[in-house]
């Protein structure tokens, strides 16, 4: 066999080994971020609902969900453990305040603009009336005649429909 027959095979084979060892190192990750559960830690399961970590046992998490709702859960129903700061911004809806003491930008853009007289110009400037390239109809004598036929056209036919219905 010559080595052109062959590599299809091999690059395949190389595909599919890439391919499991990049799932098996998902799933690692996935079971040691399940170890690291402690007690009071926040978590989202992958049904969606946040709740904070109770009691880990082998194979099952107790979530405190509620006050006074406790509910059961298996280890892999765990889809992330959620860092303090964002367990709260999510669930209590607390944003902690701007580390840097950098400018804030503002949510629209008046305040920057300039305010100097020119722009009051400006502003006058804009009653103007503008051309939208409409034409009166004393411009088209014509194409003026063509459609008064048209439109009574379309009238003797919708008179003409209304009698044979019954």
């Amino acid at each position: 066999m010559s080595l052109v027959t062959l590599l299809p095979f091999i690059v395949l084979i190389g595909a599919m080994f890439l391919m499991t060892r990049s799932a098996k190192k998902k799933q690692q990750q996935a079971i040691d971020m399940r170890n690291q559960m402690q007690p009071g830690s926040g978590v989202r399961t992958i049904g969606g609902m946040y709740a904070t970590v109770k009691e880990v046992s082998e194979d099952t998490v107790l979530l405190d969900a509620g006050p006074g709702v406790e509910l059961l859960f298996a280890k892999n129903s765990i889809g992330a453990v959620l860092s303090d700061e964002e367990y709260n911004r999510i669930v209590h809806g607390i944003e902690h305040e701007l580390k840097s003491d950098a400018d804030v930008v503002p949510d629209d853009a008046s305040s920057l603009t300039e305010t100097d007289d020119s722009s009051d110009a400006a502003a006058a400037s804009d009653d103007t009336p503008v051309d939208l390239g409409k034409k009166d109809a004393a411009d088209e004598p014509a194409d003026a005649d063509t459609a008064g036929e048209a439109k009574a056209d379309a009238q003797s036919k919708k008179s003409d429909g209304d009698s044979d219905a019954k």
